[in-house]
């Protein structure tokens, strides 16, 4: 029994979590969930977006699954995502980006991992405006924050059986901070000799992932870099509404879908759970659930291939229909 933390969000949130936790359960894997509520609809009854209990459920668990939520806009309020990263140290940010079956894109094949360092970069928010006419923002990369996210990216390949993992910069102008990035991507990579090595500037990685993307494996980025690239990733397999994410740290890990909580379509019973359960199926592996994993991936990809989907894919099932169709597949 995994005892594990579900933020159900709001907007789509519960919709896509009750369905996503009605798989899993159907697939056999046992979990006693802690429900945790955040985002926009706690503000009134708790006066925050980000509780102190869900992080303390997460830090009791160790291990999150998380629905989208929402940051009110010019309220003075942290974005959600970001406060969880901070507190909790997830300073890694994983994209697994691979082609689904039945959902059209301009290339097939694609099988990318992006791991993006998730702590530092420009992402410190660390500005300042010099006059009227200047503002000044501070880059910073540090040789500890550097060194453990090469070091996750080469052992997630090791573990996920991946053959290169290639770093992105812009060493050839930043020769200093994204400079040491390269430098300490090299020293680490030397413990790993039976993973092919590459480095490419962030430019030219654009460019060759929008001709031919089947030629990346893995990818470790700086924030910034990783922030933009794997949405570019994310769109190469057919957008934001099918592409999953994981936050993961030294003690904890939140595993999230990327897109937000639509709040347009909130309880209409249309919204796609499979980028929540893509991160679930990542939860799974995580925590060595290996076969409930492998098996409830199947059962998805065997529902899509049949062309059973919901509305934004083509299809014209609803949140729950799609779930039972894919529990039906199990």
């Amino acid at each position: 029994m995994h005892n594990l933390t579900l933020i159900n969000g709001d907007g789509i949130g519960p919709e896509i979590s009750d369905a996503v936790v009605k798989i899993l359960d159907a697939s056999g894997v046992e979990i006693n969930w802690d429900v945790q509520t955040a985002g926009e609809d706690v503000i009134a009854t708790e006066g925050v977006p980000l509780p102190n209990r869900v992080l303390e459920s997460i830090k009791k668990n160790k291990v999150a699954l998380k629905a989208p939520v929402t940051t009110p806009i010019g309220k003075g309020f942290r974005s959600v995502n970001v406060q969880l990263r901070k507190d909790l140290d997830l300073y890694a940010n994983l994209r697994p980006c691979k082609n689904l079956p039945n959902v059209k894109t301009r290339f097939e094949g694609v099988d990318i991992v992006v791991v993006r360092e998730n702590t530092e970069d420009l992402y410190a928010g660390i500005e300042r405006q010099v006059d009227e006419n200047t503002a000044e923002s501070i880059k910073i990369i540090t040789r500890n924050a550097s060194e453990r996210i090469c070091k996750f990216a080469f052992d997630y390949a090791v573990k996920n059986g991946r053959k290169e993992v290639c770093v992105v910069t812009k060493a050839n102008i930043m020769k200093l901070s994204d400079g040491l990035f390269l430098d300490v991507y090299r020293e680490v990579g030397k413990s790993y000799p039976q993973i092919k090595q590459r480095e490419i500037l962030v430019d030219n990685l654009c460019m060759q992932l929008v001709q031919n993307p089947n030629q990346f494996d893995v990818l470790v980025l700086p924030n910034l870099y990783g922030d933009i690239v794997s949405d570019l990733c994310a769109g190469l397999i057919g957008g934001l509404g099918v592409a999953q994410g994981a936050n993961i740290g030294l003690e904890c890990a939140v595993f999230e879908p990327v897109h937000g909580s639509a709040p347009d379509i909130k309880g209409q019973n249309k919204a796609n759970p499979t980028a929540l359960l893509l991160s679930a199926i990542e939860m799974l592996k995580y925590i060595n659930e290996f076969d409930a994993a492998e098996k409830i991936e199947k059962a998805l990809f065997k529902t899509l291939e049949d062309g059973t989907c919901t509305a934004d894919l083509g299809g014209k099932l609803g949140t729950k229909e799609f779930a039972d169709a894919i529990i039906a597949n199990l």
